[in-house]
């Protein structure tokens, strides 16, 4: 997160990926204002298989300055912010040549898309997703259901 501002938009995604069988970890530091803490967070968590969810609003630096520092996927969900009618997303869309980090606008989906990177690596994740997958399937049917 770039500030505790973003807690409480980032455990909406931290729930989600617990719930998808992720164990997901939570640190604050701003690129703008901490960028050597920054550095030191993602190479502390780059020695295992990570995805990192970033969570920055107003000028995000932080997915960009992640995804420049790690070979790891990088994930940006930046809350939205009611100041510039939603505006401040493009700070996440529009990134320098070499710097590209997935945008995910809906902590649910950042957590998702998470779990899917991880997946691929791991079984029991996987499974998790195609469960999580098919729940959304059978709610969409009984809900479609009831209207008949």
């Amino acid at each position: 997160m770039g500030s505790k501002a973003d807690l409480e938009w980032s455990s909406k995604i931290a729930k989600t990926a617990a719930d998808l069988g992720l164990d997901p970890v939570m640190r604050i530091a701003s690129a703008h204002k901490v960028p050597l803490k920054c550095l030191e967070i993602i190479r502390e968590f780059e020695k295992e298989p990570v995805v990192f969810i970033t969570v920055a609003g107003r000028s995000n630096a932080l997915s960009g300055f992640a995804d420049a520092q790690t070979h790891c996927p990088v994930i940006a969900c930046p809350p939205y912010g009611d100041k510039f009618a939603g505006a401040d997303v493009y700070s996440s869309l529009r990134m320098p040549s070499g710097v590209a980090p997935m945008v995910v606008l809906e902590p649910d989906n950042a957590a998702l898309a998470a779990a899917k990177i991880i997946g691929y690596h791991n079984e029991a994740i996987r499974k998790n997703v195609m469960a999580y997958q098919e729940a959304q399937r059978l709610k969409l049917e009984k809900d479609n259901n009831e209207l008949l």
